[in-house]
């Protein structure tokens, strides 16, 4: 059986065991679905090149469909990428979201979906990049997933320590604002991986669109854990 077919049977086995990520209530909450490619004529250059425009536009676009939470992206070819010279590799430019952002103000509370361990952490502060960032490790009855959050607070990496147990719903940090979380709008990328191929405290969220059916083999669709409705 392959790793996404086990991640698959083992959510479908254990239910109850798979905890929120974000304080999201299907039954009150409503999503706003983001689309960051070609489609969205709504956002201009000056727009996403300018974190404060840019933050303000997404704030507009959440008051105005009353929603808390925005989302999108796993495995959508973006073209906001451009903003940043970290994804401007020189044969060909990262532009494929590999996991899944969650947009909301600063300060909202990460929780762990999943038991497991601190694997690493860093603060990837480069322009366009995560951030402070978290990667857990979990055993899911043999299956080895690590879960990755990206965005955070600077605060929130005090004190960590690799290898400490994390309970499943265990608060883990808070939405970090821009200037601390890459120059983004307020948002957490949630990416889960198979295996980190040796990396620590970062794992590549974004890669070459030519690169996609590679990536897919180790990256499954974070809305495994997440839960939250489809469009």
């Amino acid at each position: 059986m392959n790793k996404h077919l086990q991640l698959e049977n083992y959510i479908r086995i254990h239910p109850s065991g798979i905890g929120k990520v974000v304080d999201f209530d299907s039954k009150v909450d409503r999503l706003y679905y983001f689309d960051f490619t070609t489609a969205n004529t709504e956002l201009t250059t000056d727009d996403i090149e300018d974190t404060g425009r840019f933050s303000a536009w997404v704030t507009k676009k959440l008051g105005e469909n009353n929603c808390r939470y925005g989302v999108g992206g796993y495995m959508e070819h973006r073209t906001i990428y451009s903003r940043s010279e970290h994804f401007n590799t020189a044969d060909e430019p990262r532009r494929l979201h590999l996991g899944v952002d969650i947009w909301a103000c600063a300060g909202t509370p990460v929780y762990a979906p999943l038991s497991g361990s601190i694997h690493s952490f860093r603060d990837n502060d480069n322009h366009g990049d995560y951030g402070p960032t978290i990667i857990l490790q979990h055993d899911l009855d043999g299956l080895e997933l690590y879960s990755l959050y990206g965005h955070l607070s600077r605060v929130d990496l005090a004190g960590l320590q690799v290898g400490a147990k994390i309970e499943r719903g265990q608060k883990l940090g808070s939405f970090g604002n821009a200037d601390e979380n890459g120059h983004w709008p307020p948002h957490l990328h949630f990416q889960l991986m198979f295996d980190m191929e040796g990396m620590t405290g970062d794992y590549p969220g974004v890669a070459k669109f030519s690169e996609k059916d590679k990536w897919l083999k180790n990256i499954p669709d974070p809305n495994l854990i997440l839960r939250f409705p489809v469009l």
